[in-house]
């Protein structure tokens, strides 16, 4: 899973600020997308791993069963990493609305 790095805080007035602002929203949500898109396609990954291995315990092709165990608890983790992401930006949504301007 890779992550884009955060780019560093620029100044306020710059010489074309019309431009800066259009690019900086832009990549704030472009950033903001490719974080919850990445979380969303490694849910969706490990729980087709884990379905794949349930499937093969059951009908006996699965010679390993740590593997199943490690395929649930990777499946598990990147549902709650997904939670919490949500939950985060959903908090940081309500502060931005509280804030009287």
């Amino acid at each position: 899973m890779e992550f884009t790095p955060v780019s560093p805080i620029r100044p306020l007035i710059e010489t074309a600020e019309t431009q800066s602002a259009q690019s900086g929203r832009s990549a704030g949500i472009s950033l903001f997308s490719t974080v919850f898109q990445s979380a969303i396609n490694d849910v969706r990954e490990t729980n087709a791993k884990q379905v794949d291995l349930e499937y093969k315990l059951a009908t006996g092709q699965l010679d390993n069963p740590a593997e199943l165990t490690l395929a649930t608890a990777q499946a598990s983790n990147s549902a709650l990493l997904l939670m919490t992401l949500r939950d985060r930006a959903m908090d940081v949504y309500n502060e931005l609305m509280r804030i009287s301007l």
